[in-house]
């Protein structure tokens, strides 16, 4: 966790300026990650329109969002009359739970937060309309035992999504990506940042394991991130280069049987 917390600052992640916080994700006011803003905006106002469309004949709208950083994603479905519950690791105000601190005063009720491990939740069965993996389902060392835990917390009927995590079509290139980036961690900060085991990918294959698994069926969506975005994969195979990372939408329902 402190090799994490290192390199995120390094990286430039988060802000001593508040409106840094409140103009995530459709403005990044730091300049440091613009473009990777871009895409998460994209993603939430596709996955907005999703969840409004699913679970709106449900009252409560309680939505967990798993891996909230900074906690934008709770901020911005506080704001929309969802009821989030924020839960992360990292806690510190720049890049954590801390960092909620900036919307406090904007927002009429204030989202819980919660420091917890994904594949360990502090909730009882059956509590939430639908959990989001926000950026964060990668971080996982174990997919099977976090879904597994995810859908204990998801009421039945609810909804399980996975939302901007790095796809691959082959395995092979999510496994040249890691070894890249833990090369390039170890370059740029000492670290390889390999503490942690994460499995940092999704490839198809992965996917059809999990159905098996845990007995769901995944939707799978991919939102529009823009003409230079998709020709990303066409550019990288034209210069030889290994495949780059997609993001899709990946959602699920929870049996109204289990």
């Amino acid at each position: 966790m402190q090799d994490y917390e290192r390199i995120r600052v390094a990286e430039g992640r988060g802000s001593e300026r508040e409106e840094f916080y409140l103009g995530l994700p459709y403005a990044d006011t730091s300049g440091r990650n613009a473009k990777q803003w871009r895409i998460r905006a994209r993603t939430y106002d596709y996955l907005i329109k999703h969840i409004r469309k699913e679970i709106q004949q449900n009252g409560e709208k309680k939505i967990l969002d798993l891996g909230a950083g900074n906690c934008w994603m709770s901020y911005r479905l506080a704001l929309a009359g969802y009821r989030p519950v924020a839960v992360d690791l990292l806690t510190n105000n720049q890049d954590g739970l801390g960092a909620a601190a900036h919307y406090r005063r904007h927002l009429h009720e204030f989202f819980p937060r919660l420091q917890a491990e994904s594949a360990h939740l502090p909730f009882h069965n059956e509590q939430f309309d639908a959990v989001v993996f926000n950026a964060s389902f990668h971080y996982s060392e174990d997919y099977e035992a976090t879904l597994r835990e995810a859908f204990r917390c998801t009421k039945k009927g609810g909804l399980v999504i996975i939302s901007d995590t790095p796809w691959y079509s082959r395995e092979a290139s999510g496994r040249q990506m890691v070894t890249e980036r833990h090369a390039s961690f170890l370059r740029h900060y000492g670290t390889a940042s390999d503490s942690i085991k994460s499995i940092q990918y999704l490839t198809d294959e992965r996917l059809r394991a999990l159905e098996v698994q845990l007995s769901i069926r995944w939707t799978v969506e991919s939102p529009n991130y823009g003409f230079k975005w998709a020709m990303r994969p066409f550019m990288a195979k034209l210069r030889n280069r290994r495949e780059p990372s997609q993001f899709r939408i990946y959602s699920a329902r929870k049996n109204a049987r289990d």
